[in-house]
């Protein structure tokens, strides 16, 4: 028996945005200080109702094949049993989750000088 390829459920904030999105491969990307998100999965064309945040996400991500994002935009990963529909997610204005980290991922250190 193949044994079921997993589907990662990824958050991750963009413009004062949670871009909420569901992919089959999420890695450390070659780009230093990146994740890189591919083969995106997107919801059922067979559903009636059709959300309108996931056509923009599908607008958004047209022609794409793998996507950057910097670390310290991720929100969240998950490994779930199967996709959903993708969709954005608008924060209020203040919130602190909407500011991104100023935590830098690489500090040099001060050796010998």
């Amino acid at each position: 028996m193949a044994k079921k390829q997993p589907v990662y459920r990824v958050r991750f904030l963009n413009e004062g945005k949670i871009f909420e999105l569901y992919a089959k491969q999420v890695t450390q990307g070659t780009l230093f200080g990146f994740v890189e998100i591919s083969g995106l999965l997107w919801g059922r064309k067979s559903e009636l109702i059709v959300d309108p945040t996931e056509q923009d996400l599908k607008n958004e991500f047209a022609g794409v094949s793998r996507i950057h994002v910097p670390m310290h935009a991720i929100v969240r990963v998950d490994e779930v049993e199967k996709s959903g529909g993708g969709k954005i997610i608008s924060l209020k204005p203040g919130n602190d989750a909407a500011k991104p980290s100023s935590i830098p991922i690489y500090t040099p250190t001060d050796k010998g000088t």
